[in-house]
């Protein structure tokens, strides 16, 4: 089977898995991150086909939908793939990018060992930026049953990963325990430089929330 093939059988696969998931971990989402991811590819100049699969699987299976397991999108890819018999170091370099892509909470590093898993980390973390990344948030938190905003909640530093997915706090914290902390956080030049501007636009957002909240406007 050539890359073509493999990458539209991949590609179908996903968009029957995840079609129609309301949380904002949809095929759109996978959608968005390998166009962005490509571009980050070619800007960065990293392996376009490794990148795709691993853009593609990234959240195939995630950790919260599937009680908090960190093995189960690796896994799971892992068999996907050996099923299209795709070569064994491309299917391990796929499904290491997948096993480490994920923020783990503001206190732990989660360093990408490659090119192409720094640009396919990069890539999931835009989509959590700018207005998309409002959007995905508010949906995340809606499907969580999570308050929009409690100024009696405090901020958390999540200091492992175990912590993170056990977090349950307001959705307006969650910008400040994990979206906001993702621009310093890209790992390639291009990444960053689209970071910012999504960035800037949350940060904006936030004061109007925040004045509206107050009552100051």
């Amino acid at each position: 089977m050539d890359k073509k093939e493999i990458l539209s059988k991949t590609e179908n696969h996903v968009h029957e898995t995840l079609e129609g998931e309301g949380t904002g971990h949809d095929w759109w989402h996978i959608h968005r991150v390998r166009n962005t991811a490509l571009k980050l590819a070619r800007e960065e100049e990293a392996d376009l086909f490794v990148v795709e699969l691993a853009a593609l699987l990234h959240d195939i299976a995630d950790h919260k939908f599937h009680d908090g397991d960190e093995e189960i999108g690796s896994k799971t890819a892992q068999q996907w793939l050996q099923n299209l018999e795709v070569e064994p170091s491309i299917t391990k370099h796929v499904c290491d990018i997948i096993r480490n892509v994920s923020y783990k909470g503001s206190e732990v590093e989660t360093p990408m060992a490659t090119l192409e898993g720094k640009v396919v980390q990069d890539a999931d973390r835009l989509d959590a930026l700018g207005a998309i990344g409002i959007a995905r948030a508010f949906a995340y938190g809606g499907h969580k049953g999570r308050e929009l905003h409690n100024p009696n909640t405090k901020l958390e530093s999540h200091d492992s990963f175990e912590a993170y997915k056990n977090s349950s706090g307001p959705t307006i914290n969650h910008f400040y325990e994990k979206l906001l902390l993702l621009k310093d956080r890209m790992n390639t030049t291009t990444g960053l430089q689209l970071a910012r501007e999504r960035h800037r636009f949350m940060q904006n957002y936030l004061a109007q929330f925040m004045d509206e909240w107050a009552g100051k406007i």
